[in-house]
This record gives structure tokens, C-alpha cells and sequence, in this order.
């Protein structure tokens, strides 16, 4: 590595293929440097030499990868994965190091690819934006559950001209920004993490209300896909302490196809962690779309029930929910962490209560028997059937009885 502003002092590490975005790059590094931070450029080209001298070579990024040299492969895909795992690798000895304040990047499509994993794998809370081409459509791809802000570069990234150069100065002044002003000091508290959707509000915020009286941070978290894995990493983190999961329903989505799926990682850090775990099957009743009209033409005989103009929910089916909950327990069985799953008998979400478009009592007890018939009961590994709505007062009072008894033993 070539010398930096300061090999002992943390620095912004400005991040780019520095072969087409040498000169954005180093645009970037100037505004930031105008402000008084210390600044390292990073190429992560693996095509033509970078227009610019970087402070951290390709080459030097590339040996962080002890399986593929990403500048020896001939297929621009492999050669931008290689890379990025090689920067994954620099970027992760580097922040073990305290030498990174923050990181930003520049990109379009491949490099938005091949930078942002690399910042995904950086903590939650250390600054990390990305100006990209793709920045103003769904980027839940390129962010996953991590706090990468991500910036539209509304035109590409090819060139200084008066929009380019106000899009990069403001990015590099929001980095500032994150890196220069403190984050407010709070009284510390142990984090617990819970899952919320709109139609399991009330168990959730009578839960949170009793941790907090308990002294605990609960940290709610919107179960759309996003939140779910947003909160596994921050367990993987060590910055949740013991969780109830009570809204499960990025399972459905997981299983049957919808918009907010769990991805086959869901639960896995929660349960390596063995942190106190309490679940629940919080709207397993339903999967969802976007607007009415986005609904698969497969589902178009299906129950649905329009949300709000954006989004569009359909009942799960006694197979659906057969599926799903053998998805639970798949996950749960390997794991030798003390877990409690709680099964709302009188329904899983404010649609699937009586009286509602969704309740369908034989819908839900294919659920609930074919959890209790998979899910391998040990002493650390229990389901429990409650005679109550998800949303009535005792079952929440139960999610928390069942997670005090885990906490005090933790």
C-alpha cells in the first residue's frame, strides 16, 4: 500500500473504479479533504489502468483475495466478484486497524456490485454511502440489511459537469457530515430486538412497552425483508442482546413469492448467537405484492385483500402454511440454541381474527400442527399453543413472561 494521508489517524476511504471514475473519484476526495478529513482513494479497476494515481493500488486491494486474483480473470463478472471479496477482505483488516472513519464509493451497476458488499460486511453505524446510477430504484440487492445510504447519481458517473459535480460535492458533504459530528450520547441499554407489521402493531407495542419498563431497549424492526436481516446482523454484531420475533411473515414471502422475503439466511445469526429467542407466527396469514396489478396472473383466483394503493395481500393456503412452517423448523432443528416458539391459537394477525378477510381457522391449524409435527421438541427447544389472538393483551404478556424467564438465565 502506497503511503496514505496518515497511517495512525482514521481516514475516509473514497472507493472506485478508478480506470473510468478516476477523476469523480478524486473530485471526491477533494471536497473531502476540503473539510479537514484524511482521505485514501481505493481502485478497484480490473480493466485499463486508472486515469488517476489512487493512494491504494488495485493491485494491492487484489491480493486480499487469497482464492481468485480478480486482475487475471478474463470474465468482467468473476473479475468484479473476485474484487470484491478482495475488497471486503482490505476493507475489514483496515476497520480492525481503527483506520476507517467512513467509506464512500462511486458506481454504476458493476461497481455498485462490487463496492457494496464490501460495506454491507463493515458494522451497522460506521458512515457508508454510495453514489450510484442505481441509486434511486430498488436497491434492497446491493443494501441488504446493512445502513448503506445509497445516493442517485441522477446522471451517470462519466464526467465533471454542473450536475455531476453538485451530486458528488453534496454526497461528500453528507459523509462529512456523518464522520465529523458526534452521535448523541444515550444511556446504555441492553438491546432487544422485535419484528413488527402494521397488523401485529398492538402485541408489539405492548411488548416493547413492557421491556422498557423492564430497562431494556427494545429496537423494533419492520418485517418487509429488509428489517428481518437488518436485525440478524445487528445480533451478529453483538448489539442485540436477546430477541422476540414475533412477526414471522417475511417467511411466507420466503416460501410462496412475495415482495418481502426472509432470504435463506433469516434466523441463522440468532441462532448461532444463542441470545434469549422467543418466536411467534406474527401474519404468516398473508404474503405480499405491490399494487393490485403486479399480483402474479397465477394468483389471480387467490384471496385479496388491498392493503393500500402500494400493497396488496393474499392468503396463505393450508399448503402455504404446511411449507412455511417446515421452513421454521428446518432452521430451528439444527440449531442447538435455547428457543420458544408461541402459537397464537385464535389467529396471527389483525386480518385473521373473526369477523376479517383473512380468518380461516383450518388455514391456521395446518400451521400450527405441522410446526408441532416437525419442529423436534428438546429441553432447550419448545412450542407452545396459547388460546389467544396474536393481538390480545395475554398473549403478549406470554411473549414476555417466556423472554424474562430466558433473559434472567442469560
Amino acid at each position: 500500500m502506497q503511503p496514505t494521508d496518515s497511517d495512525s489517524v482514521p481516514m475516509v476511504f473514497a472507493i472506485a473504479t478508478m480506470d473510468t471514475k478516476g477523476e469523480e473519484l478524486s473530485f471526491v476526495a477533494e471536497q473531502l479533504r476540503a473539510q479537514g478529513l484524511s482521505v485514501a482513494t481505493v481502485d478497484v479497476g480490473t480493466l485499463d489502468p486508472p486515469t488517476i494515481e489512487p493512494t491504494v493500488t488495485r493491485e494491492r486491494v487484489a491480493r486480499c483475495n487469497s482464492t481468485t486474483d480478480a486482475l487475471n480473470v478474463d470474465d468482467r463478472g468473476q473479475a468484479i466478484d473476485a474484487m470484491s471479496i478482495a475488497l471486503q477482505h482490505y476493507l475489514s483488516h483496515e476497520h480492525q486497524s481503527g483506520r476507517v472513519a467512513g467509506v464512500i464509493g462511486l458506481g454504476g451497476t458493476g461497481g455498485t456490485a462490487l463496492i457494496c458488499p464490501a460495506m454491507a460486511a463493515l458494522p451497522i453505524g460506521l458512515p457508508k454511502l454510495m453514489v450510484s446510477t442505481v441509486g434511486g430504484g430498488d436497491v434492497s440487492a446491493f443494501v441488504g440489511g446493512s445502513d448503506i445510504l445509497m445516493f442517485p447519481s441522477i446522471v451517470d458517473v462519466a464526467g465533471l459537469n454542473q450536475v455531476s459535480t453538485k451530486i458528488l460535492s453534496n454526497a461528500a458533504h453528507a459523509l462529512t457530515g456523518m464522520v465529523s459530528i458526534p452521535t448523541p450520547e444515550v444511556k446504555v441499554r441492553p438491546a432487544i430486538g422485535l419484528t413488527m407489521f402494521g397488523v401485529t402493531t398492538t402485541c408489539a407495542t405492548a411488548v416493547r412497552l413492557s421491556l422498557e419498563a423492564d430497562g431494556l431497549d427494545p429496537l423494533v424492526f419492520h418485517a418487509t425483508g429488509t428489517g428481518g436481516r437488518a436485525m440478524d446482523k445487528l445480533v451478529e454484531s453483538k448489539m442485540i442482546r436477546g430477541v422476540l420475533d414475533i412477526t414471522t411473515t417475511e417467511v411466507a414471502d420466503e416460501v410462496v413469492g412475495g415482495i418481502f422475503p426472509a432470504g435463506p439466511t433469516r434466523f441463522d445469526a440468532i441462532l448461532k448467537s444463542e441470545v434469549p429467542y422467543v418466536m411467534s407466527l406474527g401474519a404468516v396469514d398473508m404474503v405480499n405484492f405491490r399494487a393490485r396489478s403486479t399480483v402474479p396472473e397465477k394468483f389471480s383466483d387467490r384471496l385479496l385483500h388491498v392493503h393500500n394503493p402500494q400493497i396488496t395481500l393474499m392468503r396463505t393456503t393450508p399448503e402455504e402454511n404446511r411449507e412455511i412452517a417446515r421452513w421454521i423448523a428446518n432452521k430451528v432443528n439444527r440449531s442447538t440454541a435455547e428457543v420458544v416458539i408461541l402459537i397464537p391459537e385464535k389467529g396471527v394477525s389483525a386480518l385473521d381474527a373473526p369477523g376479517q378477510p383473512f380468518f380461516d381457522p383450518k388455514a391456521d391449524e395446518a400451521l400450527f400442527s405441522e410446526l408441532e409435527r416437525c419442529v423436534e421438541t428438546t429441553p432447550n427447544r419448545a412450542v407452545r399453543r396459547l388460546p389467544y389472538h396474536i393481538n390480545d393483551p395475554e398473549f403478549a404478556n406470554a411473549l414476555t413472561d417466556a423472554f424474562r424467564t430466558m433473559w434472567n438465565r442469560f
